[in-house]
């Protein structure tokens, strides 16, 4: 396994009333040595306090946790060798920034120069080498983050933890720092557990994603999995924008949405399905199809977005043509790309 981290059948309830709801509800995961995984999911769902079992802050109520082969179920943080970098960086205020990184190492024994050197070489590593004597409060949030990475990173743990650590950055500064943490986690080869609930940040910087809801995992797999082929309505629509549509699937496989008739679905089962369609799969202009009035246009200059009204009900497409634009009123056909459709279970209650 290397330093790879394993959860079995784990569960998190808090205070000691067995009729409370979990938080964490029965799940079981495994982060291969030297790959990035994100645990994905709205506020609530149970990916902190996921994040916090593996770095041994919340102790499971049930389950197991094995990291590098050892169970370290009950284990501290301290016998467990990660580090965790949170959403609110914590640097310590009245100490300059190589003071900072170096921190952890001489609480750990390490003499002032070695500790210095080591914590020298991870500003280096971030891109920070000429920082040494500057105070957090001449940096900006970016660069924040990057002395709160490197001071993560001179333990030299053998699991890196990060908690929405780009939540409070500018979406310039979120997707540069992502490529960086992904560059980073490559490089170096570590094995990282990424909390986060931006889709487009787990899709950018992750081996695999875990999506989880109510406690429970929802679906895992690739980025391209979990975007492609979504199991349910709930990740269908978490995993990037999509609308779910009633359908009719046939014996045979095929699948009727409307006048369209998607291509043979192995496994689906005859009768009322839900299907997932994300708006790039919507094509304009089809010779056959589904008719379409156009009911709003906006130009977001590389693309634009369209509303229509249709038999289905309301649909949201992106389109890409543009040399013709569709004005409000117009009417047009759509169909179906391969791409970007699913079969998908429907949510309980929906």
């Amino acid at each position: 396994m290397g330093n790879g981290i394993e959860l079995h059948h784990v569960s998190k309830r808090y205070g000691d009333d067995a009729r409370a709801p979990l938080a964490v509800d029965d799940i079981s995961f495994e982060i291969p040595a030297g790959t990035l995984t994100t645990i994905l999911g709205p506020s609530g769902c149970g990916k902190t306090t996921t994040l916090r079992m593996i770095a041994g802050l919340e102790t499971p109520t049930s389950g197991t946790i094995v990291m590098g082969g050892r169970e370290v179920t009950t284990l501290g943080p301290a016998e467990r060798n990660v580090s965790m970098m949170f959403q609110s960086y914590a640097l310590f205020p009245h100490m300059s920034v190589l003071d900072n990184v170096s921190y952890g190492p001489r609480m750990g024994g390490l003499r002032r120069g070695e500790a210095q050197a080591r914590a020298r070489e991870a500003l280096r590593s971030v891109g920070l080498h000429d920082f040494d004597a500057r105070m957090p409060s001449e940096l900006s949030g970016g660069q924040q983050q990057r002395v709160a990475l490197a001071r993560a990173l001179v333990l030299e743990p053998a699991v890196l933890l990060f908690d929405e650590p780009l939540s409070n950055l500018d979406a310039r500064l979120r997707r540069e720092m992502r490529e960086e943490i992904r560059a980073l986690q490559q490089r170096l080869g570590l094995t990282v557990a990424y909390v986060t609930h931006d889709q487009s940040e787990a899709l950018a910087v992750s081996d695999r994603i875990i999506v989880m809801n109510h406690g429970v995992i929802a679906q895992q797999g690739s980025p391209q999995q979990l975007y492609a082929d979504p199991r349910s309505e709930f990740v269908a629509g978490f995993m990037g924008e999509a609308m779910v549509f009633p359908a009719l699937a046939h014996a045979d496989g095929r699948v009727n949405l409307g006048p369209l008739t998607l291509a043979a679905r192995p496994g689906v089962a005859p009768g009322i399905v839900k299907v997932a369609v994300r708006p790039e799969a919507w094509r304009l202009g089809a010779a056959v199809g589904l008719a379409a009035t156009v009911r709003k246009a906006t130009y977001l200059g590389s693309f634009y977005e369209y509303m229509f009204d249709t038999e289905l009900g309301p649909v949201f497409a992106v389109s890409h043509d543009l040399a013709h634009p569709l004005a409000t009123g117009a009417q047009t056909t759509l169909s179906l790309a391969p791409h970007g459709v699913s079969v998908v279970a429907a949510d309980a209650g929906s």
